[in-house]
């Protein structure tokens, strides 16, 4: 099982559809600004997260959250979408709160790939942790991304730019039961999901 790199990836975004919509290239620039990357590096791709479907835990309306039994109408709460003066589009994640964001991106992966999503550094370094999420073989979906602001200040969360990096792994057989064949409990989600079991 070998990383993919930016050629193996622009093919099979062509060819198979495994990322859509597709950034061939890394973008470092939109609308004459400069962004936080997005697209396709060496060997990943970096992810956006998207404007519609952003919550953050709020101890508001809720005293505790139970994964097996997800209440989201008393556990998070949308923040305002915000503009800044560039025109980007952004959320404010406030000090030592958890959000739930979905990428731009729908994912399709094949039988012998995995994913795995990480962080990125411009973020890690303004104290954004971005949960270390696979993707699994056979699963197709938007990918829920989890992420934590670490730091003792407000952090803005941009829309429309790169918040994580995949890296793609295959292997030289498929597996015996992917994502799909077992009928994994993420499948196909096409927004914001919240905790099943």
């Amino acid at each position: 099982m070998s990383i993919k790199s930016d050629i193996w990836l622009r093919k099979m975004a062509a060819e198979h559809d495994m990322i859509s919509p597709f950034l061939p290239e890394l973008v470092r620039e939109s609308g004459g600004s400069r962004i936080i990357s997005a697209g396709t590096s060496s060997y990943g791709y970096d992810m956006r997260l998207a404007d519609d479907g952003f919550k953050i835990f709020s101890s508001v309306h809720a005293k505790e959250i139970d994964p097996k039994r997800f209440n989201d109408q008393y556990s998070l709460v949308e923040p305002e979408l915000q503009t800044a003066e560039d025109g980007a589009k952004y959320y404010l994640l406030p000090p030592h709160h958890y959000g739930l964001g979905v990428t731009v991106e729908t994912f399709k992966m094949p039988r012998n790939v995995t994913g795995i999503a990480l962080g990125k550094s411009t973020y890690a370094r303004a104290g954004l942790l971005v949960n270390t999420t696979p993707l699994e073989a056979g699963w197709t979906g938007r990918l829920v991304v989890e992420i934590a602001n670490l730091a003792n200040l407000p952090l803005r969360v941009y829309v429309n730019e790169g918040i994580g990096q995949i890296l793609f792994f295959e292997s030289d057989e498929d597996c015996a039961v992917s994502y799909s064949d077992r009928g994994g409990k993420y499948q196909g989600q096409t927004g914001l999901t919240f905790a099943k079991v």
